[in-house]
């Protein structure tokens, strides 16, 4: 049986009211020092996640825990049991959708983020959480949502940089936000999620978004896309 989630926002965590979850505090200090700011390894001007400070301006970042999450091991070094990350992914969903029902500008939709922590997986080895986010990504792409992984030790490259690795974070977490007409460089490498990103914005999509679409088409051909920052 999976663990109920607690949701809980950056001005919530700063009040303490997560306290009895310290790496909540953890992943919003991480998210305002790394995600909201420019690196030089990422290979473009601007911050890490442009989409992040607006979200914390706004109240729209929120940070999501499992009371009681079943794990192997303790302190951080075991692996949670396959039957629980699935049901804790549609936790988050139910969450995430609840917030959005209550959102009433569409700026506002854009801007909403709710990280799932999961502290319990391996630090040392994204393969658990990389595949649970591959599995779900189909299902939350269709319903115009995109979810990505973030991991101590996670491999996937930046779009502008191969050698730089965006989705590293200190605690392994699951990243859900809107679908936006930008997404498509996340999406150029299975057909089926780019189908529904057209299904979705054909009507809308600027010139240089459909550039970087014939770029990805002629890339997937000769292999998997780059993950972007």
């Amino acid at each position: 049986m999976s663990a109920a989630l607690r949701v809980y926002s950056a001005d919530q965590i700063d009040a303490g009211a997560a306290h009895a979850h310290p790496e909540a505090a953890e992943i919003l200090a991480w998210s305002r020092r790394f995600l909201t700011t420019a690196h030089p390894d990422l290979g473009r001007s601007g911050p890490v996640c442009p989409y992040t400070q607006p979200s914390l301006r706004r109240g729209l970042f929120h940070i999501a825990v499992a009371d009681d999450f079943a794990a192997a091991g303790a302190g951080g070094s075991g692996s949670a049991t396959g039957a629980d990350l699935p049901a804790l992914v549609g936790e988050l969903r139910s969450h995430y959708e609840q917030l959005l029902a209550g959102l009433d500008g569409e700026d506002e939709r854009e801007l909403l983020t709710v990280l799932l922590l999961l502290p319990q997986l391996d630090r040392s080895d994204s393969t658990v959480l990389d595949e649970l986010q591959r599995k779900a990504k189909d299902e939350f792409v269709e319903q115009g949502l995109m979810i990505g992984q973030f991991h101590p030790v996670c491999e996937e490259p930046g779009l502008w940089n191969h050698s730089f690795r965006p989705l590293r974070a200190p605690v392994p977490l699951l990243a859900v936000r809107k679908l936006l007409v930008f997404d498509l460089p996340f999406l150029t490498g299975d057909e089926t999620h780019l189908a529904h990103y057209l299904a979705r914005f054909a009507p809308q999509v600027p010139a240089r978004i459909r550039d970087q679409l014939v770029t990805g088409l002629t890339a997937h051909h000769r292999g998997p896309a780059p993950v972007p920052a």
